[in-house]
């Protein structure tokens, strides 16, 4: 083991998780956060027997909204923190199965009714919450918060970092994370060392948000765990339904552009009435709304790649949407934040011989690499046919569209498929199964069968109960 002490800027959930992998380790960790209150702390409350949860904290804008954790992020946050999910499910989170939703897409409906990957809805302070509350109980690790980080810089001996405050005395270290998030000044501060500009890619499509929630029984739809309605390139406004802890559901509106939806109750409900499909307007008229509606609309995709400058400092690391940061429409923010810090716990279960910092950063790129091109590849197609993704990204999403073409007409191994890319359990490789290009093939020759039907959403009052 090592004493190293470790400093991490940022204690959401990549900050939070990344200390779970140090701390795994044996490293002495500091956890520094710059909100005052970190809602929900403290040992007397016990939210597996209290319809209490955390409100969302001031530095995550985006923690009213709904927030889907991947299967891939679920089995990853359980492999770092053992037992997570059943804490989760006892604090009210809403188990169900993703091959239960009813999920409109680009070409229509999905498959409905078959086994696919298990999510726990919860809402995002429930989800940090528990996690903080893990990760704070480990041997080493300790939490500041109301610490505001004003720059990094060098040790004077040459050996480590001083984390310079606005407040009080710098914090030597000799290992920094970043993962403060999409804010995160580190381009700023390494150009100030003396490092080259780091490069960055942004893919705005200027999505908003706007979230509500409401009471209704967890089974209020009956065999359907939850909606969801994408918005495609034709009608760029979608939306979602998710039951989450206390008999309650978070009901979200998303549109891009001049599409985005309105913060007003009035405007929120009648843009839920113009969706594609009303099954969203159906459950928030019958619900019963509880608080105001929330907005949120920082939402573009924006990568820094530091794994491309020629020097990377020694002692040095970036995790999370501090180092990409996506759409959180696509759900992924989380999911590879979970991803980086396993892959940070086994190479320090490895060792760190000189240059890992580097070689650690590239595998974290490379964790991003497939949730960047989904999610901007999406996006690009929401800004038009004037911007392309480029060769590899659009052959991907023609061929992916193609297998989403089978399964809106009943292929339930092309929806399988596809929700395994998307919940990053496997690679875009899967979707050339010989078994899907005949298909395919044979759909182009022979006609597709009927549109898979709409899952059993009805529209009258009696019918949801």
């Amino acid at each position: 083991m090592s004493a190293d002490h470790t400093v991490v800027i940022g204690a959401g959930m990549a900050g939070l998780l990344a200390a779970a992998a140090l701390g795994a380790a044996g490293r002495p960790v500091t956890v520094l956060e710059q909100d005052h209150d970190l809602p929900g702390q403290g040992p007397e409350q016990d939210l597996g027997q209290s319809p209490r949860t955390p409100a969302p904290r001031a530095g995550v804008p985006q923690g009213r909204q709904p927030h889907v954790l991947l299967h891939r992020g679920l089995c990853a946050i359980e492999e770092l923190l053992p037992g997570l999910r059943a804490q989760l499910i006892a604090a009210g989170g809403v188990p169900l199965d993703t091959g239960n939703l009813a999920w409109l897409g680009q070409q229509g409906w999905a498959p409905f009714g078959t086994p696919a990957f298990e999510l726990v809805s919860a809402t995002r302070p429930l989800v940090e919450h528990l996690v903080r509350r893990r990760v704070t109980a480990l041997p080493g690790v300790s939490l500041l918060t109301d610490v505001r980080v004003r720059g990094l810089g060098r040790a004077p001996s040459g050996d480590g970092w001083l984390v310079e405050r606005a407040d009080g005395p710098p914090l030597h270290a000799d290992l920094v994370v970043d993962a403060s998030g999409r804010a995160s000044r580190l381009p700023r501060w390494l150009t100030l060392l003396g490092h080259d500009e780091v490069p960055t890619s942004t893919v705005d499509a200027r999505f908003g948000y706007a979230g509500r929630v409401y009471s209704a029984p967890a089974d209020v739809l009956g065999r359907v765990a939850g909606v969801v309605v994408l918005p495609t390139r034709e009608v760029p406004a979608g939306g979602v339904a998710l039951p989450v802890e206390g008999g309650r559901w978070l009901v979200a509106a998303v549109g891009a552009g001049e599409h985005r939806p309105p913060r007003d109750p009035k405007g929120f409900d009648g843009f839920l009435n113009r969706l594609r499909d009303p099954a969203l307007a159906d459950l928030a008229a019958l619900a019963r709304p509880l608080g105001e509606v929330a907005v949120h609309r920082r939402t573009g995709n924006v990568r820094h790649h530091y794994e491309q400058l020629r020097h990377w400092p020694a002692g040095l690391l970036v995790t999370g949407d501090s180092l990409c940061a996506f759409n959180p429409v696509y759900g992924q923010g989380i999911t590879v934040a979970a991803v980086q810090a396993l892959l940070l716990r086994r190479s320090l279960a490895g060792g760190t011989a000189p240059g890992w910092e580097g070689r650690l950063l590239r595998r974290f790129a490379r964790a991003a690499d497939l949730p960047w091109t989904i999610a901007t590849g999406e996006d690009l197609g929401h800004l038009g046919t004037g911007r392309r993704s480029g060769g590899v990204a659009e052959l991907f999403g023609r061929w992916s569209g193609e297998v989403d073409r089978l399964a809106a007409h009943g292929d339930v191994r092309a929806q399988r498929t596809l929700d395994r890319v998307y919940h990053l359990m496997d690679s875009p490789t899967c979707l050339f199964d010989p078994r899907l290009v005949a298909s395919v093939i044979r759909a182009r020759l022979l006609g597709l069968p009927a549109p898979t039907p709409r899952p059993p959403l009805g529209r009258d009052r009696a019918s949801w109960h």
